[in-house]
């Protein structure tokens, strides 16, 4: 019998549903997939990027609480939910709302290592 996600440390019911409406049903498959791949198919299946979501996953599969993660660690974390959250498909343009889409092109929004980072309203002739 499959062991439940729940049975991984900072996993409770909400990631655990989460995680399973992404195809990921028991503690086993996310052992061996591990945090970045079963991260990545959370957000391929819509769920919203949020750090502390990704590095709550890492932990656990270490057996550690979720608030462990400091210092050095925790800003190499940050660089690999970054590349994550580029390369998942919901962060594509086909999950951007037209008005986005619109002020991408106009230049309101700027793109700076994969964050996103508004400009000066004003605008260049």
């Amino acid at each position: 019998m499959a062991e439940a996600l729940s049975t991984i440390r900072n996993i409770g019911p909400a990631l655990e549903s989460a995680f399973q409406r992404a195809g990921i049903n028991d503690a086993e498959t996310l052992r061996d997939i591990g945090a970045d791949a079963g991260y990545l198919k959370l957000l391929n299946s819509g769920v919203r990027p949020h750090f502390i979501g990704y590095y709550v996953i890492v932990m656990g599969l270490q057996g550690r609480p979720w608030n462990d993660c400091q210092g050095q660690e925790k800003r190499d974390l940050r660089d690999r939910f970054d590349a994550l959250k580029a390369q998942s498909v919901p962060n594509g343009d086909a999950a951007k709302t037209e008005l986005e889409k619109i002020l991408d092109r106009i230049g309101v929004v700027e793109k700076k290592n994969g964050r996103k980072k508004k400009l000066s309203p004003k605008f260049k002739a």
